[in-house]
């Protein structure tokens, strides 16, 4: 990758600290970055700090006649490839949603001519609040793309969405955003990717699920995301952390996930690979089933939705193309030529999870399954097998 730059708008916020290690991992990547820190971001991090980091002189007032005469605000923002808001307060948002301009960041983000990403950072009642949802509502379509935020704790003591996301996953957006149009070619392309298993509850305490740890759809997402799709990832519950520059959306049972997925309709692509429960207990016990000496008490079974079937079914909403995963213990191709005349998806990907290291590890084998025919693929680790599918599904979108 040529020489890049950054532009980076530092704003008030306790995660501000965070815009340092950010400098330094794209300082080390070769990427320039000259920072633009706010007079609120100036409370939590240093002029010099972020100076001696970026190697680069830090810019903060809208009318020094210094830097006008040097720079200029207008040259300023368009002096480089992106233009990064690390964190993006509230007020910066809203800012930027309304056109105003009474300060330098928000003067360069209404003149610049370069795409912007935005890593939001606030308490979860201001991010839910909905003047908040509207300026992002707002951005967004305007072309502003966002990474985060998390779910977790927060500075405030409370918990939930508003965490700015950590460094390195900013970092990793920021470097899919410099690639070349030719290394992104589903940029403006919508995707949908289920991953994990489902988890159906018995009663408070039990439940039923599987053995799927969610690795491949991750994979995927991750792979789809670097292409420069932009991935809604609907997950079950899994150990894994959510990829950079992919919105994560967690379920626990297949009717949540399939709402999810609806909800994140129009898509130009949907992948199913969690392995979604086939049956639920038709009742939830209210309190944990306690055992009585008697025999065990039945449990009844009724089917779940089939998401794969759902997806893939004729209408305005249904994503250009459907790949659905079969995950079989044997006859895998016979059963994954059958489950794509079944569903009506466009392509099965079929995997042999007899295979020691398939089911919870780090490999994969296998077909993909279309009317087409089959294509056989050798055992190889699961990202890249995300990598080949995501090309695989970039050149089917093309």
């Amino acid at each position: 990758m040529a020489q890049k730059q950054i532009l980076l708008i530092v704003g008030g916020g306790v995660a501000a600290y965070k815009a340092l290690e950010l400098t330094r991992l794209l300082r080390k990547a070769g990427v320039g970055v000259r920072p633009i820190l706010t007079s609120a971001g100036a409370q939590f991090v240093t002029p010099l700090s972020l100076a001696a980091l970026a190697e680069d002189k830090v810019y903060s007032e809208l009318f020094s006649l210094t830097d006008e005469a040097e720079m200029g605000h207008i040259q300023l923002s368009r002096s480089a490839d992106l233009v990064v808001v690390v964190p993006a307060t509230a007020d910066l948002m809203a800012k930027a949603a309304h056109g105003l301009a009474g300060d330098l960041a928000s003067t360069t983000l209404l003149a610049t001519d370069k795409p912007v990403l935005m890593a939001p950072a606030m308490n979860v009642r201001m991010w839910e609040h909905p003047a908040t949802q509207r300026n992002l509502a707002t951005l967004k379509a305007d072309g502003v793309a966002f990474v985060g935020p998390d779910e977790g704790a927060m500075a405030c003591g409370e918990y939930g969405p508003g965490r700015m996301a950590e460094p390195a996953v900013i970092f990793e957006a920021i470097m899919g955003r410099l690639k070349g149009e030719a290394e992104r070619p589903l940029a403006g392309r919508r995707a949908i990717v289920t991953a994990g298993p489902t988890a159906e509850p018995i009663d408070p305490v039990r439940y039923l699920t599987n053995r799927s740890s969610g690795k491949q759809g991750y994979a995927i997402a991750e792979a789809l995301a670097a292409l420069g799709c932009e991935v809604t990832l609907v997950s079950g519950p899994t150990a894994l952390s959510a990829p950079a520059g992919v919105k994560r959306v967690q379920v626990e049972t297949a009717r949540q996930m399939l709402a999810a997925c609806q909800a994140a309709l129009p898509a130009d692509l949907a992948v199913c690979v969690a392995a979604v429960a086939d049956w639920r207990p038709a009742d939830e016990g209210a309190v944990k089933i306690k055992k009585t000496g008697d025999a065990p008490p039945a449990l009844r079974l009724v089917e779940n939705p089939d998401i794969l079937a759902t997806l893939s079914a004729a209408g305005p909403d249904r994503p250009r193309l459907v790949v659905g995963f079969a995950a079989e213990t044997n006859d895998v191709e016979a059963y994954a030529r059958a489950k794509l005349a079944r569903k009506g998806c466009d392509w099965i990907v079929a995997n042999d999870v007899s295979v020691e290291g398939v089911m919870g590890g780090d490999d994969n084998t296998v077909s993909i399954v279309s009317a087409a025919g089959v294509e056989r693929w050798d055992k190889t680790a699961k990202s890249d097998v995300a990598t080949k599918l995501a090309e695989r599904m970039a050149k089917a979108l093309a």
